[in-house]
């Protein structure tokens, strides 16, 4: 089982990456919490590993830094929480967000996030609020936050649009708070857009 993987970025999404490790391309699902930390292409970068092994495929899900490759295998192991999903909760909240969740019973915010009903989230509180305490502590320091590469304000809305559209988001939607987003006079930077568009629709 891969378990790390450190190489040059050789493309990068909101959702994934490709990583040359020694002349072999890795292309990684990510959630959006790991695409902010990412640097231009061509830097080299550093992930957590989880291998999710299907019949049919074998998919590399990455994390910037250990402790959200352990917030996500807890996600993952409550009944309803699958693979995908649970990089949808990371990219619709920071580590700290559903932890704070988790351990004060707060259904409604976890309800928000696209594909996780009522019963999910009280199934989600129950197995793991008692477990997501030792997460508390940062697991990879000192990982540094860069700037996405300068970009049309289109060519960033189209980024935008298509990572929440990936999250499970309706396109109307994502529309109207992306445009909300920008009409505020947000900088135009896809990481910036999609955080601020996700407050939004998390309303």
């Amino acid at each position: 089982m891969i378990a790390f993987l450190s190489g040059k970025l050789l493309e990068k999404q909101a959702n994934s990456v490709i990583l040359d490790v020694g002349g072999v391309g890795y292309e990684v699902t990510i959630p959006l919490s790991t695409f902010y930390e990412l640097g231009e292409i061509g830097s080299d970068v550093q992930l957590r590993i989880f291998t999710h092994v299907r019949e049919d495929a074998i998919q590399l899900f990455g994390f910037r830094t250990l402790r959200e490759r352990e917030l996500y295998l807890k996600l993952i192991s409550v009944q309803g929480i699958g693979a995908k999903s649970g990089i949808t909760m990371l990219s619709g909240m920071s580590a700290d967000e559903i932890i704070a969740a988790l351990r004060s019973d707060d259904l409604a915010r976890l309800t928000s996030i696209p594909g996780v009903g009522r019963k999910t989230a009280e199934r989600l509180v129950i197995e793991l609020r008692d477990k997501v305490g030792e997460l508390t502590a940062s697991g990879i320091p000192g990982s540094p936050t860069t700037l996405a590469s300068k970009k049309t304000a289109d060519a960033v809305f189209d980024d935008a649009l298509s990572a929440l559209i990936n999250l499970g988001y309706q396109r109307n939607a994502a529309e109207k708070a992306l445009q909300q987003t920008m009409k505020d006079g947000a900088e135009l930077s896809v990481q910036k857009l999609l955080r601020q568009s996700l407050q939004l629709l998390a309303k």
